[in-house]
């Protein structure tokens, strides 16, 4: 990316756009884990509306931010205070030029600030590589949910040094 990323924490006005990106990328982005089944699609998506994201903005145990490229938003991320990385989405043409990777990054530093030490995730068949590649190993069998494959994965965090 020639332009500076900047990585914040997402607000409630941010609901709207957060819902997009993610319907975008789900839909865009992962087609090998849905294969454009349009009911795997809406099963993933369902609760993926602004009004829910909304909901997940104001609840304290929960942090989402938002990835931003000259103020235009890019990608989102949410975790939860029990160590749970809930997802990681970037607009399809912004793939693989680090926004994941810092969107990724700052929820670990989030997640260490509330004092765990360990990260955990569902990765899709899509997403896998990019995890490995952050440090994330596969911690149990992959399991099936909603039409989905997902790989259980987890990564030891370190303060920085």
């Amino acid at each position: 990316m020639d332009a500076p990323l900047h990585i914040c924490q997402a607000t409630p006005a941010d609901a709207g756009i957060i819902s997009r990106i993610v319907e975008r990328s789900i839909r865009v982005g992962c087609a090998l884990d849905h294969r454009n089944d349009a009911k795997i699609v809406a099963a993933w998506t369902h609760n993926k509306t602004a009004e829910h994201i909304h909901t997940w903005l104001t609840d304290p145990r929960l942090y989402l931010n938002i990835a931003l490229l000259q103020d235009k938003p890019i990608g989102v991320a949410m975790a939860a205070s029990s160590g749970q990385i809930a997802f990681c989405y970037v607009q399809p043409e912004w793939f693989r030029r680090g926004a994941g990777q810092a969107l990724i990054r700052d929820l670990e530093a989030w997640l260490l600030n509330q004092h765990l030490h360990q990260a955990r995730l569902n990765s899709t068949r899509t997403s896998e590589a990019f995890y490995r590649h952050l440090g994330y190993r596969a911690s149990a069998e992959t399991f099936s949910v909603a039409g989905l494959q997902a790989i259980p994965m987890h990564k030891a965090l370190a303060p920085p040094s």
